[in-house]
This record gives structure tokens, sequence and C-alpha cells, in this order.
């Protein structure tokens, strides 16, 4: 069956290990006769300028499948979106905060990036995203009124710890959230809801086609779900074994323009191994 649609994650994957979008794959991306939804762990201002770099007009996925939106830097929607529960997050960041206050941690709302400290986490994400985060209390922001939050974001650069961490965040047994890493540094905690999966399943449902005729290419767990659901599941080769053994097709690295490469044998030139 053709591919007919594709998507990407963007960090690990578009990007190479500087953070950027390599010419080889702006320029694969922006001659390929198929459309290119991104999905990502990012907030959608996070993915703005990826998405003006490479001018897509497709619907995007952001927050691990919490907000499908579309749009550029100059004007974007919402077209979808799956909140946290608010007392959850409440919640959440209280406990985490007592019990692990060495983990770098923040939230965001749809359009706002939340911390309390300006901590060495907090300050490698700005550098990664080019964001600002803004610095609240805790508990005088979660006295105010409702806000819509879809991410709770941890950083840690100590393994034990973020082995501990998970370990406590999964003990707690709230059905209500979706607790995964997307990285060696990141565990980020969103809707039970929300899906990368799910929002590739709405996309392909408003464009009429089968999952058997979508593409995702991924390197981190969080990308499992879409990995799993596609006909032409795609690994990087910077992925760890249980992302490269879930994928039918391992592409080159990050630095190597292996989602570029991905679309070039399997896309443009209809090879699947």
């Amino acid at each position: 069956m053709t591919i007919k649609y594709i998507f990407s994650d963007i960090d690990g994957t578009l990007l190479n290990s500087h953070g950027q979008v390599s010419m080889t794959n702006k320029r694969i991306i922006q001659s390929c006769s198929q459309p290119l939804t991104l999905v990502s762990a990012r907030a959608p201002q996070e993915m703005l300028p990826i998405i003006d770099q490479l001018q897509l007009q497709t619907p995007q996925i952001a927050f691990n499948g919490g907000v499908i939106f579309q749009g550029n830097s100059n004007h974007w929607h919402s077209l979808a979106q799956k909140p946290l529960d608010f007392e959850v997050v409440a919640q959440m960041v209280l406990l985490i905060s007592k019990y692990f206050p060495q983990v770098s941690l923040s939230f965001y709302s749809l359009h706002h990036w939340y911390t309390q400290r300006y901590d060495r986490g907090i300050k490698f994400e700005e550098q990664l995203v080019h964001q600002t985060a803004t610095i609240i209390n805790y508990r005088d922001f979660f006295k105010q009124a409702k806000h819509k939050l879809f991410k709770i974001m941890l950083i840690t650069f100590d393994p034990e710890e973020m082995d501990r961490l998970q370990k406590f965040l999964h003990d707690l047994n709230i059905s209500k959230i979706n607790i995964q890493q997307s990285g060696t540094e990141y565990l980020e905690i969103t809707s039970a809801a929300a899906q990368k999966a799910a929002g590739i399943q709405k996309i392909l449902q408003q464009e009429n086609l089968t999952i058997q005729e979508a593409m995702a290419v991924g390197d981190g767990e969080n990308d499992l779900s879409m990995l799993r659901l596609v006909g032409y599941p795609v690994a990087m080769a910077n992925a760890n074994y249980k992302v490269r053994s879930t994928a039918r097709f391992v592409t080159k690295s990050n630095d190597d323009q292996g989602l570029g490469y991905a679309i070039e044998q399997l896309v443009n030139q209809s090879v699947w191994l």
C-alpha cells in the first residue's frame, strides 16, 4: 500500500543534536508530495519556528497528543484539546516539589510555560526551545481560578533519580495521567487521553485515510504508540533498542538526516523493506 501521510517526531528525529533542521531534511520535506505533520511533546509555541521554517500548512500535534493545532507564528488555532485534570496537576506538583526538590519541575498551559525555580533544567530547556519560562509561586497559582494545563515536565540529569521518580509516580496509581520518558533527562506527564497515536488517528480520519497508509518516524519511548499504530513505522538509528525493535525500518541517525533518508527511500522511491 502507498504511503499517503507522514508523521514525524521533532527532537532526536527531525532536529539534529544541535537542535537544528538540516538543509537536507528541509529540502526533502518541502519537495515531498505527501503531507507531513509534526508530532511532539513540545508546546505549540515551541513548534511554531520549525513549522515556519518548513512552511507546513498541515495540522500539528503538540503535548504528546494533548493538543492538535494548525497555523504558523502569525496566527494559529487549536483544533482539539485533551488537558490534564487541574486538581491532579496541583496534587502532583506539590508532591514532586516535596519529595524530589532537586528535580526541575515545570508545567504548561496552551500559551504559557510555568515554573517556580529557575534551575539547570529550566535553563537547559530554554536554550533548546528558545522560550522563556514564567516564574510563579505554585501554591498561589493553584489557589487561583482553574487553568487549563496540558503537560508537567520533569528534568533530572541523574539516572538513579530518574528511576526513583518514575517509581514514585507510578506508585501513586493515578488513572487520569500518562507518564512518558521522552529523553534521557525528560519525564513528561500528560492526560491519559493524550497519546500521539490518538492525535494521528484523528488527523487520518479527517483526511479519509487508513492507518495502513501512514508512516511515522520517531526515536523516543513516547513515540511507541504512534509507531505501533501505523502501517509504516520507522525508527531513527539513534533510538534505543525498544524503539528500534518496534519499527519495520530503521533509518539513519538524526545527525545523518535520517528523516530525509526515510522519506526518500520509503515515500519518494516507494521502497519498503
